[in-house]
């Protein structure tokens, strides 16, 4: 399978397998949020390896990330600690990985959604006895391969001076993703349109690795940019599919060539 054949694309696979079909030094983007290995129900992944039986698959797919962006490409990786009695600082350890395998820890974006208004894991009710911290963010890290600087023409420009402005400020308040298609945690849209206005130029070639319903692949085709979408899930990459179909506003598109699932 070629990069043409992957770009542009709604492709069933496993991630490490598709993956190694992109040449090196092919994408500009690359924005992801790996299953967290807490036992959500996604169709056809085991969320509840041996942890460092995890940390090691997410280690290698991290390597073949860094092979094929581009120099000065950007990864965008959302990911938040898990659990309370037996809190995991998962973002910590991923933050590390990446890092340890050179690519430049740039910045962390705070994702705030909160949406706690009702809630019994108090912990101990106003009490220090054991009170508990309910977190009501979740991270967003930014990476880069090798330079801080992605090169691209000013005609493939797209950000106007004040989405740039307002997107800048590393506090985003967005609400999760309600609709959900089957997908246990979703991207809402507006998270990802900000890192693609934010991170490429027209035309750039964005991944996600796991796919899931597809959010990455619309946001990038809505914004003029390529997309290379993976997913190990049939049910979920027929999702995305269909939200490809539905376009802008729920409508089929007309006079574009469609997406096509891929195995």
């Amino acid at each position: 399978m070629t990069l043409k054949a992957l770009v542009g694309r709604i492709t069933k696979g496993d991630c490490l397998e598709m993956m190694q079909n992109i040449p090196d030094n092919s994408i500009h983007l690359a924005v992801t949020s790996p299953p967290y290995n807490v036992g959500k129900e996604y169709s056809d992944h085991n969320d509840r390896m041996d942890y460092d039986e995890y940390l090691k698959w997410l280690n290698k797919v991290w390597i073949e990330t860094k092979r094929v962006l581009v120099h000065g490409g950007r990864f965008a990786l959302n990911i938040a600690p898990t659990g309370i009695a037996d809190f995991t600082p998962i973002h910590h350890d991923l933050a590390n990985q990446l890092r340890a395998i050179g690519l430049i820890f740039r910045t962390e974006i705070l994702w705030y959604k909160q949406t706690i208004y009702k809630r019994t894991a108090w912990g101990s009710w106003r009490s220090p006895r054991n009170p508990h911290i309910l977190p009501s963010w979740e991270y967003v890290f930014i990476f880069s391969k090798d330079s801080w600087t992605l090169d691209g023409s000013k005609d493939e420009i797209d950000i106007q001076g004040k989405e740039f402005q307002d997107i800048s400020d590393g506090h985003w308040y967005i609400p999760p993703e309600t609709r959900r298609g089957g997908h246990p945690a979703p991207f809402p849209e507006e998270l990802i349109y900000r890192l693609i206005k934010f991170y490429t130029f027209k035309r750039n070639i964005v991944l996600d690795m796991f796919g899931g319903t597809g959010t990455v692949a619309v946001v990038a085709d809505r914004t003029n940019r390529k997309f290379i979408h993976i997913d190990i899930s049939e049910e979920y990459c027929q999702v995305a599919e269909d939200r490809l179909r539905r376009g802008d506003k729920g409508r089929p598109r007309r006079g574009k060539a469609l997406s096509k699932i891929t195995h």
